[in-house]
């Protein structure tokens, strides 16, 4: 018997997109609501604790992972436009707990029902085409996020749902695959580095000559969006949540 997908998600909707990039959230709950999905919002939320977890202050990172834990301990689902903070939760919120065997224990369970964007539509819902349309040709090529590819393995869905999109040109660009030279912290701790490793990004994105690049992570976009901005560039840098609920503006 094939299980039924799931009606309803929470939304975790990460510090990056709440502060800064809001209509990525808004996004993946239009693509989730066309695909007859619910979507609730825990008010309680915060931050994953990554960016603490990262820099050593781990028991700031426990204060916020505990608070995670609590706000979304109903939800059967928990889906986040964002394959960083899905992977701290699913990689090391483990290692994080490690110390409470009761907290560990949750942080599993936690784990277990948290999926990143795509991740969810592609392995849970079974959806490869969510049914958008773009009127006049537009050629997309698709970053592969660190977190996402390396801690999470996703690669192929992503792809698969820009492909599935009408009036779309699907493009690959060389080393896709590598880092853009962000990474939280690293970019301010080690700025030359950063820089160096995104420029050669850029080039690369730039060869492709597409008119938007997507990822699973606003962190990483908005690293690429800031050097496109700046060489005045025309590729445009886009959510793969907003890239997918344009198109269905284009399919209605």
């Amino acid at each position: 018997m094939t299980a039924r997908p799931p009606s309803r998600v929470s939304l975790f909707v990460t510090c990056v997109v709440d502060q800064l990039f809001p209509e990525v959230g808004e996004s993946a709950v239009r693509v989730l609501r066309h695909l007859g999905v619910e979507v609730d919002f825990p008010g309680g939320q915060t931050c994953c604790g990554q960016p603490a977890f990262n820099s050593g202050y781990r028991s700031m990172s426990l204060v916020a992972a505990r608070r995670l834990l609590r706000a979304f301990e109903g939800s059967q689902y928990i889906v986040a436009p964002s394959g960083s903070c899905v992977s701290m939760v699913r990689a090391f919120y483990p290692e994080l707990f490690r110390d409470d065997p009761r907290l560990s224990e949750e942080a599993k369970v936690l784990a277990g029902r948290t999926y990143e964007f795509t991740e969810f539509l592609t392995k849970v819902l079974g959806v490869e085409d969510v049914g958008a349309r773009y009127n006049a040709p537009i050629t997309v090529t698709y970053h592969d996020s660190c977190h996402a590819l390396r801690e999470l393995g996703i690669t192929g869905g992503p792809r698969r749902l820009l492909q599935a999109v009408k009036g779309v040109k699907f493009v690959e660009f060389e080393h896709h695959e590598v880092c853009c030279g962000f990474g939280g912290t690293f970019a301010v701790k080690y700025g030359d580095i950063s820089t160096a490793i995104l420029q050669d990004k850029v080039r690369d994105i730039l060869a492709s000559d597409a008119d938007v690049v997507t990822a699973t992570d606003s962190s990483c976009l908005m690293h690429i969006g800031g050097a496109l901005s700046r060489q005045g560039a025309k590729t445009r840098p886009m959510h793969i949540a907003q890239f997918l609920a344009g198109g269905l503006e284009g399919a209605s």
